[in-house]
This record gives C-alpha cells, structure tokens and sequence, in this order.
C-alpha cells in the first residue's frame, strides 16, 4: 500500500465562493489515493512584520508554520492579480518562509493552478508564483502546467465541474500525485 501525502492547499483569493476555491475543492474531490488535500487558511494571518515576529510570533503564523510543516506537499491555487499572486498570497509566502533560515517550504514537492475568468488563465501570476517558489526551494511541477482560463464557466449552476474542464483537473491532479510520490520516495 502506498504512503498518503498531506498537501497543504494554498488558495490566492479569500472570498469563500471564490472560483479558485471551488477549484481547490474539485481537486481534492478527484485526488488520487495517495493524495490528501487540505486548505490551509491564509486570510487571517497578520501582514508580515519582522517586528512581531520575534520571541513570541503571532498565534496565526505559529498555527499557520506548523500546518505546512506537518504537509509533506503544498498545491498552489491562485488567481492573478495585476500580473502576479494576491497580496495574501504572497503575505503567506513570506509568513511561511521566516524566520530566517527556518522556511516551512524548503524540500517540498509543490505544483500551482492558476485560475481566471480571463483567456489567459492567470498565466503572469502563475510564472511570478514559480519563481518564489526557486528561491523557496519548492521543487515545483513543471508539467502539466495549468491556466485554467475563462473560469467563470467552469462549474454549472449546482456547483459541480463541467465535463469540459474535469478531464482537465483529473490529468493535472494524477499528475501532481506521481510527482508527489516521486519527489518524496
């Protein structure tokens, strides 16, 4: 029996109907069994400040370090903001990745889907994102890479994911746990 890997599920956008969100939950509906996904919160955690990141940091970045610690992967589902990642997106980023020398992130396998009502699909936030994640030492997916564009048409009235785009996320998701299991074996 294969090992089942935590993934810690960033989502970019914060509003709890987000379209990116809704993706996230359809990608831990079609995970394959080696994968668990879990969205980890980002929307609560201070700005960072080095200034109250000293001997007692903020509950929020403490729960928020130990939730990626305890992943043993991390999917990025973000939209694009102004060609790049949200600003609570890249607070998480930076939150995760301190206090120096101590980075939440380093070593572990990570893939990112951008999504956007735009032709493009998030394309400028998604290659900002991977190039965080270089420096990050995230060992990123490099194929399939995912835009999910025109997302506003992805899911019908119920909630539920077009026949169109599930294929699509099915092969990205399957994907993501060979490269998982790759990386981590």
């Amino acid at each position: 029996m294969s090992k089942v890997y935590e993934i810690a599920v960033l989502v970019g956008s914060l509003r709890k109907e987000s379209i990116n969100r809704k993706v996230a939950l359809a990608l831990a509906a079609l995970a394959p069994s080696n994968l668990n996904l879990k969205i980890v919160e980002i929307g609560e955690l201070p700005m960072y400040n080095e200034d109250i990141d000293g001997q007692t940091p903020p509950a929020a970045y403490r729960t928020f370090r130990q939730q990626l610690s305890a992943a043993d992967a991390v999917l990025f589902v973000t939209p694009e903001y102004n060609r790049s990642v949200p600003a609570a997106l890249k607070n998480a980023i930076d939150v995760g990745s301190r206090p120096y020398g101590q980075s939440a992130w380093s070593g572990k396998p990570g893939a990112i889907i951008s999504v956007s009502p735009g032709a493009v699909g998030g394309f400028g936030a998604n290659h900002h994102l991977r190039q965080s994640l270089v420096f990050l030492n995230v060992a990123c997916m490099q194929q399939p890479e995912a835009y999910l564009g025109g997302a506003g048409n992805v899911f019908d009235e119920a909630g539920n994911v077009s026949d169109k785009t599930k294929p699509f996320l099915q092969a990205f998701i399957d994907a993501y746990g060979q490269w998982v299991e790759k990386q981590q074996g």
